[in-house]
């Protein structure tokens, strides 16, 4: 036999997000699947600070600015 209890769950449900960098506020579901959250933990003499976390979200025109000309594009 299974005895039951019922709970009411809270949880956050993100509705729209901004770019760290130009402060754009994203709603468009298309968009927000471009978005790039980026997280990692600062290493040993790391520049950012040894062991601090470090977190930014960033939209994709944001990101291409920053990164276009030094990364690879791959079609597949």
């Amino acid at each position: 036999m299974i005895e039951y209890t019922e709970e009411t769950i809270t949880q956050k449900i993100p509705v729209k997000y901004f770019c760290d960098k130009c402060k754009k506020e994203i709603t468009n579901f298309m968009e927000i699947q471009e978005m790039y959250f980026i997280k990692f933990q600062g290493g040993y003499d790391s520049v950012f600070g040894d062991g601090v976390e470090v977190e930014c979200e960033i939209c994709q025109d944001c990101l291409k600015e920053m990164i276009g000309e030094f990364c690879r594009v791959k079609w597949k």
